[in-house]
């Protein structure tokens, strides 16, 4: 009874985090047509979140001395690179086909533990590998010789190669965390790591995109939204508090409550509900095959991360940037959104 109060209780928060991440592309892209380059829209995005959470930062401040590599690989991956390709991606292929292929990392995430890891994988896993990537193959369309634009397929694709290296990275970097015995630290507080992570992407970010250069004067104008203007600092609004903070933040209350399985499926909902959002607000229209080879890859996603065997110890990927322990766990999800742990951007 207690267990399926906790999930129910967790279900709410996972549909908002899943809610705010998928419109996170929504958002951004107009700015991008509006003047703003891809980074810059991206630095805004994370160094305003940051700032936002730098008194989280000062509480777990512990976690510099404790879990270096893991911040770094948190803020270098799933929050830089994830949104940075996820964001260049926007300016040239609709938002919910960069989605979409960002939603391979758990089929590219069981490659690398079946091939350089050499650890066996569940049969199931296959079949969910197969499956996303024959969806795949319908939302880019092969059989017209790759109607969307390659270059944007590529940045999409590096999108997941980012929410992959940061499961690598986390799984040997921060798996002799222990489990706070014998004098050694326990698992890592996700909040405190999301803080951090924001902190390293934003000074990464910096150097990268180099905001001085950036058309400052969009911001004080409008962007364009399916023919109609909006004031692009609402948009902007829109991306730092509700699709990064409060997606953030939702995030990590609903994997605290509900099973990875079921933390999977919501995550696995970021993008349909970014496709959506795309076709009413942007009216971005995806052909009935699109469609269905979404749903397809979104069932594979689901089965590769739910069929994952689990290491003996240390962090688990456990869903679509996703990063559980076995005590606690970051949020599923990231889209570029959830760039997050679960993009992205």
């Amino acid at each position: 009874m207690h267990g399926s109060r906790r999930s129910s209780a967790g279900l709410g928060p996972a549909l908002v985090s899943a809610f705010a991440f998928g419109g996170s592309g929504v958002a951004a892209k107009p700015l991008i047509e509006a003047g703003l380059g891809p980074l810059h829209v991206v630095w805004l995005r994370v160094a305003g979140a940051a700032l936002i959470m730098l008194p989280v930062a000062w509480r777990h401040r512990g976690l510099v001395r404790e879990r270096p590599a893991l911040l770094a690989g948190f803020g270098l991956f799933a929050v830089a690179g994830v949104q940075a390709f996820y964001f260049a991606a926007l300016s040239r292929i609709p938002v919910g086909v960069a989605l979409l292929v960002e939603y391979l990392a758990p089929a590219l995430v069981l490659g690398w533990v079946r091939f350089v890891q050499r650890r066996p994988v569940t049969r199931a896993s296959a079949v969910g590998v197969v499956l996303a990537a024959g969806g795949l193959a319908c939302v880019v369309e092969v059989w017209a010789g790759l109607s969307f634009d390659a270059v944007g397929l590529l940045l999409a694709l590096g999108a997941a190669c980012c929410q992959v290296g940061y499961f690598v990275l986390s799984d040997q970097g921060s798996g002799d965390a222990g489990d706070g015995g014998a004098g050694r630290p326990g698992p890592p507080d996700p909040v405190g790591v999301i803080a951090y992570g924001l902190l390293v992407g934003a000074v990464v970010l910096t150097v990268v995109a180099r905001p001085w250069g950036m058309e400052w004067s969009v911001l004080g104008g409008r962007a364009t939204m399916n023919g109609h203007g909006v004031p692009a600092w609402l948009l902007l609004g829109w991306i730092v508090l509700l699709a990064t903070v409060l997606a953030y933040v939702t995030g990590v209350v609903s994997v605290r409550l509900l099973s990875p399985q079921v933390a999977g499926v919501v995550a696995c909902l970021e993008a349909v509900i970014a496709t959506v959002l795309a076709w009413v607000l942007l009216g971005e229209h995806l052909s009935a095959p699109q469609l269905a080879g979404g749903a397809v890859v979104l069932t594979g996603a689901f089965i590769a991360q739910s069929s994952a065997p689990k290491p003996p110890a240390g962090p688990v990927a456990s869903g679509p940037g996703a990063l559980d322990t076995p005590e606690e766990g970051l949020p599923a999800g990231s889209g570029g959104g959830r760039a997050r742990p679960s993009s992205s951007p």
